[in-house]
């Protein structure tokens, strides 16, 4: 079990999200990253979709109230341990009584607490992530504050060894897949999609120009503002599904891209759609940082998508060596 000491409003519990019930109007939610959720969890012999804390407002601080092992993933959170500063994407064990405090990150948006067994709350609609819009799942289907007790899932792995483990941060372990641009602007790959054919004119520029993200950006959606995109002519559209990853386009011509709490429909015109794979790239950018949106294809994404899932190979076998090493 642990005790939140410090927390603010938006750190909530996560995992992969709830998937099949879109068609009732019910958003995915789930984490910003989900590649640092699956990475702390195969560190930790988890279940990849083990819930695990989504920690974007700092410092965030908890007390172990119990001998277990961690992962911290996803943003370089200058994670203290006991004061003992932790480094990015690292696994160890802690003990009962351990302190451990997530400050403001050095680079990224949001950090992941992972914890052996994974945190322990109810499902609801087959997912223990926080739906904060419905107020429900996580921690009573609220964000996390001072005196919450989460309490933990059995352990199946091997413990983690005393002077902890790393894993290779995916930037640095696949810089052919996940590029920044000259002015060294994060690149976000995306398929053209349904009305893109109507902003012809301003094509070009949708892809060349980069797009800051709006302080008026949340889990639901980035709003980017830049110089605006306009379609050639004014349509009706009926509302259709929406998943993470749109690219909408409202009548003002500044872009949207829904992301996990992302609306289940609406109807502005749709320009693009963002990877599924470059998801997680957009829950490390911080509002007012800006981004480059790349055009690419399905084999872009397949491509894109073969890297991902090499490099989560290669944390797996780390693992796989370490616990055979250890003779478990």
């Amino acid at each position: 079990m642990i005790e939140i000491e410090q927390s603010a409003a938006l750190n909530t519990v996560q995992d992969l999200g709830r998937f099949t019930w879109r068609h009732l109007g019910v958003s995915v939610s789930g984490v910003m990253d989900p590649l640092a959720l699956r990475a702390g969890n195969i560190l930790l012999g988890n279940d990849e979709n083990a819930a695990a804390i989504e920690v974007q407002m700092f410092p965030f601080r908890v007390r172990f109230t119990a001998d277990t092992a961690i992962a911290v993933t996803g943003a370089d959170c200058r994670t203290r341990l006991d004061g003992i500063e932790l480094p990015a994407w690292w696994g160890c064990a802690v003990k009962r009584g351990q302190v451990l405090e997530m400050r403001y990150p050095r680079h990224g948006a949001r950090g992941y607490l992972c914890i052996a067994g994974g945190i322990d709350v109810p499902q609801v609609l087959g997912s223990r992530s926080t739906a904060l819009r419905g107020s429900f799942g996580g921690l009573e289907g609220r964000p996390l504050q001072r005196g919450d007790r989460l309490t933990t899932g059995t352990p199946t792995a091997a413990p983690l060894p005393p002077g902890g483990i790393g894993i290779e941060p995916p930037e640095q372990a696949m810089p052919e897949a996940f590029t920044r641009n000259r002015a060294g602007l994060v690149n976000v790959r995306a398929i053209p999609s349904g009305e893109y054919a109507l902003f012809a004119a301003d094509a070009t520029r949708f892809w060349q120009q980069p797009w800051q993200v709006s302080r008026q950006s949340n889990r639901t959606g980035y709003r980017l503002a830049g110089e605006p995109v306009l379609p050639s002519e004014t349509v009706e559209m009926r509302s259709y599904g929406l998943i993470p990853g749109i690219v909408q386009v409202p009548p003002a011509g500044e872009p949207i891209i829904q992301l996990s709490d992302a609306n289940t429909a609406g109807g502005y015109p749709k320009i693009a759609c963002v990877i599924e794979e470059d998801l997680w790239r957009l829950g490390q950018v911080q509002p007012g940082q800006s981004i480059q949106l790349v055009e690419t294809d399905a084999q872009g994404a397949i491509a894109a998508r073969q890297a991902m899932e090499h490099w989560l190979a290669t944390v797996r076998d780390s693992v796989t060596l370490y616990s055979s090493a250890a003779g478990f």
